[in-house]
């Protein structure tokens, strides 16, 4: 292993497009460690994908994994650079899932918010046991490349800390095999919330379809989109996300998109209404949007190419996980046959 941290993160493919808030949240923070020197490994968590009984349609899947290596691809993953992969196609992380399960108490999976949250939405009789045990497997994915540093959400971070709390606990019971990683949280990241409720976070479960921009979305529409974004009828533009939301919200995209902090920008519009921070919105979104949804639908005209790269993603991504969960099941107590 290099000196270099080594970074692991994924992403589920659970929808036909990454969303504003997934490229300036995490995705563009990707390229950023690759390009920084860091030893990167990203993942496409297809298996996450199906803990949802609504998200388990095979077409849809199928295709959603296409779009979003190829969009991964088209933001600046570099395939020889970082390792690229499919999660299911390293059957090691369904392997070392099902050994951090018997080393996880009941009580203590049952503590995650995230699993509360959303088996309360989906009710008793739609919450699979997949999305019980989905930490361990997050958890899988992380130690399986002795990954030293994870870029998490703060939604993420007590997932993390059951990661750490396995790591710990298998080592300690089993001899030290891994690597106790680190959350990699950049506080400088700006929540993005819904262009039509701005007090609702943007995501894909938003009520309206106008509320969130898709890093696929055509020119116009984003254009459109923003254009109509909900602000407030004050009429003067300040950096204040508990009385002006909207106009806050625009100025944080705006300040992503151009690497500028959102209160510096206020003075640009000194004596200047709404439309104008809309129209330079709009504009910094395009020019930041439009060419990776180009060279996406490129990479997606040849899906035969797409999958040999997914293979050999695989490929460097099992040259380092198979030899761990060979040392996991030494560890554990497994005969070995060959």
């Amino acid at each position: 292993m290099s000196s270099a941290q080594r970074v692991f993160s994924g992403i589920q493919p659970t929808a036909d497009s990454f969303h504003l808030g997934n490229y300036f949240g995490a995705l563009k923070h990707w390229v950023s460690m690759q390009e920084e020197g860091s030893e990167c490994i990203y993942c496409v968590v297809d298996l996450h994908a199906i803990t949802i009984e609504a998200q388990q349609d095979p077409a849809q899947l199928h295709r959603r994994t296409l779009v979003s290596y190829a969009q991964l691809l088209a933001m600046g993953i570099d395939p020889k650079r970082s390792v690229l992969f499919v999660q299911s196609h390293v059957p090691e992380h369904s392997q070392l899932s099902w050994i951090l399960q018997c080393i996880t108490g009941f009580g203590e999976a049952g503590r995650m918010t995230q699993f509360k949250d959303k088996s309360g939405k989906e009710g008793s009789d739609h919450t699979s046991v997949g999305l019980f045990t989905y930490p361990m497997l997050m958890a899988a994915d992380i130690l399986l490349y002795n990954a030293t540093g994870v870029p998490v959400g703060e939604d993420q971070r007590q997932h993390l800390e059951l990661t750490r709390d396995l790591a710990q606990r298998f080592n300690a019971r089993f001899g030290k095999t891994f690597v106790v990683p680190e959350a990699i949280i950049r506080k400088e990241t700006a929540k993005f919330v819904d262009l039509q409720n701005p007090t609702g976070k943007m995501s894909k479960s938003a009520q309206t379809a106008g509320g969130m921009i898709n890093v696929l979305d055509e020119p116009k529409q984003i254009a459109k989109r923003i254009k109509s974004a909900v602000t407030d009828n004050e009429g003067v533009v300040r950096f204040d996300r508990e009385t002006q939301p909207g106009v806050a919200n625009l100025l944080s995209i705006l300040g992503a998109a151009t690497g500028r902090d959102p209160e510096s920008l206020v003075a640009d519009y000194d004596g200047k209404g709404y439309g104008a921070l809309k129209t330079d919105v709009a504009d910094a979104v395009v020019a930041e949007f439009e060419p990776i949804a180009t060279r996406t639908k490129e990479l997606l005209e040849d899906p035969s190419e797409l999958i040999r790269a997914m293979g050999d993603g695989a490929q460097r991504a099992r040259s380092i996980a198979a030899p761990v969960m060979e040392s996991v099941s030494a560890a554990v107590g497994f005969v070995r046959i060959g």
